[in-house]
């Protein structure tokens, strides 16, 4: 694509109308083909976002006049924001143009069959009806293809639901994983509250048959230390939530990377910290309950 002293190497596509629909993609300034434009195989085009930045930044491309393999075509359309695929494909570098005007004019018709097209979009209405009409339309490409029933496809029919559904497979593998990395520093962290509790228990033992001493009973003992975990935990869960809120901010701002945190996730880290800090802290509760309070008054 060529404007002025500036190019750009992006996509072209020939589309028909319906091209807009299946792909639910709008134009958020200027307009559509219109039919005569299609039928006379005019020199119109819409651009995607990224191509009139790069050629034209910040200036208006309506109306301007850009130049496609030496073919001067005319902007009539800006198309909207669509972002990148899954697979990092930016699709919003490419430049759309009448089907016809592309078979005609830039980038040629097919020698063994003129309306022959190299893909073809397909909506379908709701989900559960995909395998079906996966199935009508591999029988209608057969049909029009002309191929016997012993001849394999000579086409492909790629299904997003399967892309979706491999797509679901691998983020669920990644969750394991990352579930078993928190479950190992979760471990770590729980064994590092017991070794402080079990440490305040010896070092706080003449203490401990102290309150008993004055009327205090083994279920108090153990509800002191509990308290004392879960608050042990809760802490460090703080300052883990402050720690990734930070980053994903800092991610977000210098790598300009969309992040999303949720408040049922910032819940469920100070629940399982809580949770962390009884698991781990019981023992060494259980343990100061037990004590018997003459040996704990003696206890050098």
């Amino acid at each position: 694509m060529v404007y002025g002293n500036l190019n750009w190497a992006t996509g072209l596509q020939g589309v028909t109308l319906e091209y807009f629909t299946t792909r639910e993609w709008d134009v958020v300034d200027g307009r559509l083909f219109s039919l005569e434009e299609i039928e006379g195989a005019s020199k119109v085009a819409l651009l995607g976002q990224t191509v009139a930045s790069s050629l034209f930044g910040e200036g208006d491309p309506l109306g301007q006049v850009i130049r496609i393999k030496n073919v001067p075509f005319t902007v009539i359309g800006l198309l909207d924001r669509k972002g990148q695929t899954t697979f990092g494909q930016d699709q919003d570098d490419t430049v759309l143009i009448p089907l016809s005007t592309a078979k005609k004019k830039v980038l040629g018709a097919s020698q063994a069959n003129a309306r022959s097209v190299g893909s073809i979009a397909v909506k379908v209405g709701e989900a559960r009806a995909m395998g079906d009409a996966e199935q009508e339309i591999r029988g209608l490409l057969r049909q029009r293809h002309r191929l016997q029933n012993n001849q394999e496809d000579d086409f492909n029919i790629r299904n997003l639901t399967e892309v979706l559904q491999s797509q679901e497979a691998s983020s669920r593998v990644l969750t394991l994983l990352l579930a078993a990395i928190a479950s190992v520093s979760l471990l770590v962290g729980g064994i590092g509250i017991m070794n402080i509790m079990l440490v305040s228990v010896t070092e706080r033992t003449r203490e401990i048959g102290l309150r008993m001493a004055v009327g205090a009973r083994g279920r108090d003992i153990l509800l002191q230390f509990l308290v004392e975990a879960v608050t042990l935990s809760l802490i460090g869960g703080a300052i883990g939530v402050a720690m990734g809120l930070g980053g994903s901010y800092a991610i977000a701002h210098f790598a300009q990377w969309r992040t999303l945190v949720s408040t049922e996730a910032v819940a469920m880290a100070f629940a399982f910290s809580a949770a962390v800090g009884v698991f781990f802290g019981f023992y060494p509760a259980r343990k100061a309950a037990a004590l018997n309070p003459i040996d704990a008054l003696r206890y050098e």
